[in-house]
């Protein structure tokens, strides 16, 4: 068994497809709808990344799930994707933390690490 895809449930769905399929250079496996679309890797390395419209904003605790993005040049992406729709999340890092915290167009947070070339 494997993840298929992860999916976000979103609000603001066209700023949510844009940004998702900038910031992991994705593409559709089909067209969107007016509601749904499953981006997919183009190279079919990850897992899919699939974004379902919803019709009221979150209210309340934030989800449990959140995606990590690695990366061999975190600052570098965190600036790409601030300049494309993220914005920084107030954290309180330690010194030896290796992410970053944004939040999506939709205010969902994830993490840019910093993973180091194998």
């Amino acid at each position: 068994m494997k993840i298929g895809s992860i999916v976000i449930r979103c609000y603001e769905f066209e700023r949510m497809l844009a940004f998702w399929q900038e910031a992991l250079r994705y593409v559709p496996r089909e067209p969107a709808t007016r509601d749904w679309v499953v981006l997919r890797d183009p190279e079919g390395r990850g897992p899919n990344l699939s974004l379902d419209r919803v019709l009221e904003k979150r209210s309340g605790k934030r989800s449990r799930l959140h995606l990590d993005l690695y990366t061999d040049d975190r600052e570098g992406e965190v600036e790409r994707l601030i300049t494309i729709g993220a914005t920084r999340y107030p954290w309180r890092y330690r010194p030896d933390h290796d992410f970053i915290v944004l939040e999506d167009p939709d205010g969902n947070l994830f993490c840019v690490v910093q993973k180091a070339e194998s």
